[in-house]
């Protein structure tokens, strides 16, 4: 693992890192924020799972949660969308699928199999890697992310619920298996086969028995991709029928954008601190 950045922020301390993932075959890059409470012992980890074109750097640079951090004492960890270069395969026409859009999916297809498993880089190795290296405590973690991070996180704690304590969306991908923008990334991952993509649509995993606590979930009104791909009233039915409790929040007049992600950051990770 090799520091390339680090900064204080709000009496903590803001980082990014590069390490060779044996999951993904390439290096790829994470941010984590340790509040000035880490300095006395491990403090929860709160992990940020960001959307298509992203990077580690967009919700580190606009998301705005270093205050909140250091004010409760959480560490946020800002992975990466998808493995990254030269000899990592791509579609460079597309900003649905490759790079910058990898789903937080295992690909069982040719050629993306050897280097698109970001399920198994976010659940199994870059834990592992935080664990050994930052003074976290990981019986208490929460996770959460925007847009198709959205779709990750919520994916995640519902095949994971014995390890999050909790989880919260910024304009998710509410079914993944059907919308628009997700249906050809997820064909030419996991393969023409629907049965396969159930394990990572939240609303199919909700429907084939997988239960989380709760879910917090904000959507903008004014949010260009709510009709076609995100379809939050979808998760709200899933979780209806299930019984798990859901707080769905249209944000009249928000978007898309980080200026609506920020404007909840805050709230977001209080509703986490008070649940982990």
């Amino acid at each position: 693992m090799e520091t390339k950045s680090t900064a204080r922020a709000f009496g903590g301390t803001q980082s990014v890192y590069t390490h060779q993932s044996s999951e993904c075959g390439c290096e790829m890059t994470f941010a984590v924020y340790l509040p000035p409470q880490a300095q006395d012992g491990p403090v929860p980890v709160l992990w940020y799972l960001s959307g298509l074109t992203c990077t580690h750097a967009n919700v580190m640079d606009k998301g705005e949660y270093r205050a909140a951090a250091a004010e409760l004492g959480m560490a946020i960890v800002c992975p990466d969308t998808s493995p990254r270069g030269d000899d990592v395969p791509d579609d460079a026409d597309s900003w649905q699928f490759g790079s910058g859009a990898g789903f937080y999916v295992d690909a069982t297809q040719e050629p993306w199999r050897k280097n698109y498993r970001m399920y198994s880089y976010i659940t199994r190795e870059l834990p592992e890697l935080i664990a050994a290296n930052f003074p976290v405590d990981m019986d208490r973690q929460g996770i959460f992310g925007h847009s198709m991070g959205g779709h990750g996180a919520l994916t995640i704690a519902l095949k994971n619920p014995d390890r999050f304590k909790s989880c919260s969306a910024f304009a998710p991908i509410a079914q993944p298996s059907t919308a628009g923008w997700s249906v050809g990334a997820l064909s030419r991952y996991l393969g023409e086969d629907q049965a396969a993509w159930r394990a990572y649509d939240a609303t199919l995993l909700i429907e084939d028995g997988a239960r989380f606590p709760e879910f917090l979930v904000d959507q903008g009104e004014a949010d260009g991709f709510l009709d076609d791909g995100l379809r939050p009233h979808l998760l709200e039915q899933a979780c209806d029928k299930a019984g798990i409790p859901l707080t769905l929040r249209m944000q009249p007049g928000y978007d898309h954008s980080y200026f609506f992600i920020s404007s909840f950051m805050a709230d977001h990770i209080k509703w986490h601190a008070a649940r982990i």
